[in-house]
């Protein structure tokens, strides 16, 4: 088994709880100090000259999130272990940054994973506290992440897959803290199945998965309106987003597939 895979026992936990609040209740802010806030950093690599496919961006974002929640140091007794619990057993937020150059060096000095898909690359890193944020994080930029809907095709057989909602439109910098969101439910639900094999096996083939746009119809088959039906008879677990930015609250961003990785 992963070391680190009970640090998402809290998400597990809360996931049922999540799916069937009323939306305006995941939103109650009001016992917060902003400062207090703690969020997993992404950086994107979003180069002025050749910036990256939108795919291959969300998918080594969906990537690098998981990496850092299942990292060993995130184990019981590991350096990352109080962050990460810390993290998850509160309000489970994200926010993602884009950099470029010498930024984007920089931040591979702070702790996380960097994953990288056909040259994408981003870099996840250790939750913290916002008054915690090193200044190589806080002086990038969040805005101006926006990258052109690409055609990526077919999802390759033998990955999981990140359905994105259809009728929904997210800047691409939403939709990395949505995938990312994504790939942490798919692995809390194989862990709390005691499918550690199968979760091991995605971490040896780097946590690879595929992020598609479905048809209506098929975004509807797959959306039962039931968290439990779902994950038992379609591996699928929903992504619901308490609505702090960009989209209302309740709506359901991501359905996350689970399919055995080919190695």
């Amino acid at each position: 088994m992963l070391s680190a895979a009970p640090v998402l026992n809290p998400l597990l936990a809360r996931y049922a709880t999540w799916l069937s609040l009323s939306g305006e209740s995941t939103r109650d802010t009001s016992d917060e100090e902003p400062d207090e806030v703690v969020l997993m950093p992404l950086v994107l690599r979003i180069e002025r000259t050749e910036p990256p496919r939108r795919t291959d961006l969300l998918e080594a974002a969906a990537a690098a999130s998981l990496a850092v929640c299942l990292d060993e140091r995130c184990a019981v007794g590991g350096e990352w272990h109080e962050a990460m619990h810390r993290w998850i057993s509160g309000r489970i937020r994200k926010v993602a940054r884009r950099a470029r150059g010498a930024h984007w060096r920089a931040v591979q000095d702070l702790p996380g994973h960097t994953f990288s898909v056909h040259g994408a690359q981003v870099r996840a890193l250790l939750p913290a506290r916002v008054a915690d944020m090193p200044k190589e994080l806080t002086r990038l930029q969040i805005s101006g992440s926006e990258l052109d809907t690409d055609d990526p095709g077919q999802a390759p057989a033998g990955l999981p897959v990140l359905w994105l909602n259809p009728d929904v439109g997210m800047s691409a910098g939403k939709t990395a803290a949505q995938v990312g969101h994504a790939t942490m439910i798919l692995a809390a639900q194989l862990h709390g199945d005691g499918d550690d094999e199968g979760l091991e096996r995605w971490s040896a083939a780097d946590y690879r998965c595929a992020v598609r746009t479905p048809e209506p119809a098929v975004w509807n088959a797959l959306h039962t309106g039931d968290s439990a039906s779902a994950w038992r008879e379609h591996r699928v677990a929903a992504v619901r987003d308490a609505g702090f930015t960009e989209i209302d609250p309740g709506t359901i961003t991501v359905l996350a597939q689970w399919q055995e990785p080919v190695s």
